[in-house]
């Protein structure tokens, strides 16, 4: 089992939910190093649709909590010349579907510019995504688009799936020295749990590793982002059944601990991938592949997958069809387990 950034076991704890685990983590990266600055509509008097920023411009001053103009593309393209001046940029973007105009900046500046330059540039930038459905939002608001900055090389793309995480993990990507995609599952912001807040900012290896979340030995799930709750909520109605369901929380999208992921399935010798994006040419098929070349004589059964349709976001009242339910990973389970 791989584990993130480890704490003194007597750290203090705070009951938080994942929206403020964020807050308290942006707020420890920004009191840690000047060169940290926010930037993103409404992020300032407002503090975010979501109120993830809430109280940070008060605090840092309207310099270092930008509110911008309604340009994403103008958002990265100016955290790209800050990043290049010595800066570290945070920027939120609203809305998961309001990325793709600035689609260009990132995959071809922001993921290329480390390699174009033969590593003598760097660029540090956290793009902040809200992301995923089950809100009941309008169009443009419920997408799912990692698989799209996965496919280019250069960015790291990660999802926290808990408090804790987006507390711990929120501080690791603004430390790394690589441009990051922060997926935040918008869904998931009011859940609680207990938060190991310490003291001083987190400076862990863990931002790239996935975690067993509950150990199993019939079936490995694997999931991320919001559709780790889903997963979870399946392994307890499976385990009433006597249906022993191990879960892995990937955490990073790319790169993919692919190594927590085998060894979990060459326990079980069964897989099933569940993510909210659509399945044909999502993260469950790289996954997929990956499982079967190294654990080809360990599997009893294909790998399957669980994950939206190839359509547009449905609107809101048919959500809930168009998301993987417990109802539809129990049904790849009991697939899995019939071979």
């Amino acid at each position: 089992m791989t584990t993130p950034a480890s704490r003194p076991a007597d750290a203090p704890t705070e009951r938080l939910t994942l929206g403020k685990a964020l807050n308290l983590g942006l707020r420890r990266a920004l009191e840690a190093d000047p060169s940290v600055l926010l930037m993103g509509e409404d992020i300032g008097t407002l503090g975010g649709v979501f109120r993830v920023t809430d109280g940070l411009q008060k605090d840092f001053g309207p310099d270092r909590v930008v509110d911008t103009p309604l340009a994403e593309s103008g958002i990265v393209g100016t955290a790209i010349g800050l990043a290049l001046r010595g800066y570290r940029p945070v920027c939120e973007i609203q809305f998961d579907g309001f990325v793709f105009p600035a689609f260009d900046q990132i995959t071809t500046m922001l993921a290329k510019m480390h390699y174009r330059s033969r590593g003598a540039l760097s660029l540090p930038v956290v793009i902040r995504i809200p992301y995923g459905g089950g809100i009941g939002a309008v169009e443009h608001h419920s997408e799912s688009p990692e698989v799209l900055f996965a496919h280019t090389a250069g960015l790291r793309v990660v999802s926290p799936a808990t408090p804790s995480d987006a507390f711990t993990m929120i501080q690791e990507a603004i430390a790394s020295p690589d441009p990051v995609i922060f997926l935040e599952p918008k869904a998931r912001y009011w859940d609680k749990a207990d938060v190991a807040v310490g003291t001083g900012t987190v400076r862990g290896d863990g931002i790239d590793r996935a975690r067993v979340v509950r150990p199993g030995t019939d079936v490995t799930l694997v999931a991320h982002g919001p559709s780790v709750h889903t997963a979870l909520r399946a392994a307890q109605a499976a385990a009433d059944d006597g249906t022993s369901i191990e879960v892995v929380d990937l955490r990073s999208i790319s790169p993919l601990d692919t190594e927590t992921v085998v060894a979990s399935v060459r326990r079980t010798g069964r897989c099933v991938v569940v993510h909210e994006a659509p399945v044909l040419y999502g993260t469950g098929g790289e996954l997929a592949a990956r499982v079967t070349e190294e654990c080809f004589y360990s599997l009893e059964a294909p790998v399957l997958r669980v994950g939206g349709f190839h359509t547009p976001y449905p609107v809101s009242r048919l959500e809930h069809d168009y998301l993987p339910s417990v109802d539809r990973v129990l049904d790849a389970v009991e697939r899995v387990l019939a071979h």
